[in-house]
């Protein structure tokens, strides 16, 4: 089921369909490409692995490897350049037997990740002062637009974490703010903007990363706060947006005793706080997508392997 829906994720943003089968709809097209996967395809659909555009051939070579190889669902592009980006995009989709789903991080736009010919607006902490949420949403517009020239399909975007922690090393100006109300807010206009303009939008980081002074990317962060102070905090706009229409949640990896306290598991790798927190009790229905499973707040306790094996397990 999860490989049916992110199949069909994939065809929403790209309409594909009626490139391969004019007289099937989308479902229909999506269960005739499933049904001819064998097993091993059907899990290589599952991961997503990083690109550049400016690591020249070897790289190039590399992931075609990884596609041929492993049947992998897609790519999420960092560092590079528009022109050759999309080079290599049509360069993969042609080479992929299943279309695959082109994600990045453009959360105040493809400037994030390109330092030349694209434009880089403002972070989310700045926006968090408008008071006109249409703005927002226009925003999302202009963000997705950009993203579609590129053939990105998600963005992993907005960042809703509340920026409650002023010693904060990773989220603090990527946030819309300290107020749970103005960042739920302003995070569903942004989404808004986003989906209804044909790019699938990504909220992060569940269960909520803002209340931390250690970067995942270097080591496990610890939430030692109750459940009580987690679902009034931290957990609101993540249960808000989960039925508001939203593609995909981007899992954290964060150490939160109340929720999971086996040792050294993040909540990327706890079915606690994804098959049971996130799909069972909010109710999501959507992608349920990890962090980079090479940040140390996981790689360093997990070999590779057993660390994506638990992420699968847990729900992602």
């Amino acid at each position: 089921m999860k490989l049916r829906l992110l199949l069909c994720l994939c065809l929403v943003a790209q309409y594909i369909a009626a490139q391969n089968a004019s007289s099937l709809n989308q479902q229909d097209w999506v269960d005739s490409v499933f049904s001819t996967l064998s097993a091993e395809q059907k899990l290589g659909q599952l991961f997503n692995i990083r690109a550049n555009s400016n690591q020249g051939q070897k790289h190039e070579d590399f992931l075609k490897s990884q596609i041929e190889k492993y049947y992998i669902g897609g790519v999420t592009f960092f560092q590079g350049e528009p022109t050759s980006q999309v080079r290599i995009t049509n360069d993969l989709q042609r080479y992929s037997k299943v279309p695959m789903m082109i994600a990045m991080d453009a959360e105040w736009g493809l400037g994030m990740r390109m330092k030349s010919s694209t434009i880089s607006y403002p972070k989310q902490l700045m926006l968090g002062a408008i008071e006109d949420n249409r703005s927002i949403y226009d925003f999302g517009k202009a963000v997705a637009e950009h993203c579609k020239r590129l053939g990105v399909h998600m963005n992993f975007a907005p960042v809703v974490d509340i920026n409650n922690n002023p010693n904060n090393p990773v989220i603090h100006e990527r946030s819309f703010g300290e107020n749970k109300y103005n960042v739920t807010a302003k995070s569903y206009m942004y989404i808004k903007g986003l989906q209804d303009h044909g790019v699938l939008a990504c909220a992060k980081h569940f269960p909520g990363h803002g209340d931390t002074d250690v970067d995942s990317h270097k080591d496990l962060p610890v939430i030692n706060h109750d459940r009580n102070r987690l679902d009034s905090i931290e957990l609101y706009p993540f249960r808000l947006l989960a039925h508001q229409g939203l593609a995909a949640m981007m899992i954290a990896h964060l150490y939160i005793p109340s929720i999971d306290d086996t040792e050294n598991t993040a909540t990327t790798l706890s079915p606690k706080a994804v098959k049971h927190l996130l799909k069972e009790e909010i109710g999501y229905k959507g992608l349920a997508i990890t962090d980079g499973l090479d940040m140390k707040g996981v790689a360093k306790f997990f070999e590779p392997g057993e660390l994506e094996v638990k992420a699968f397990q847990a729900g992602n």
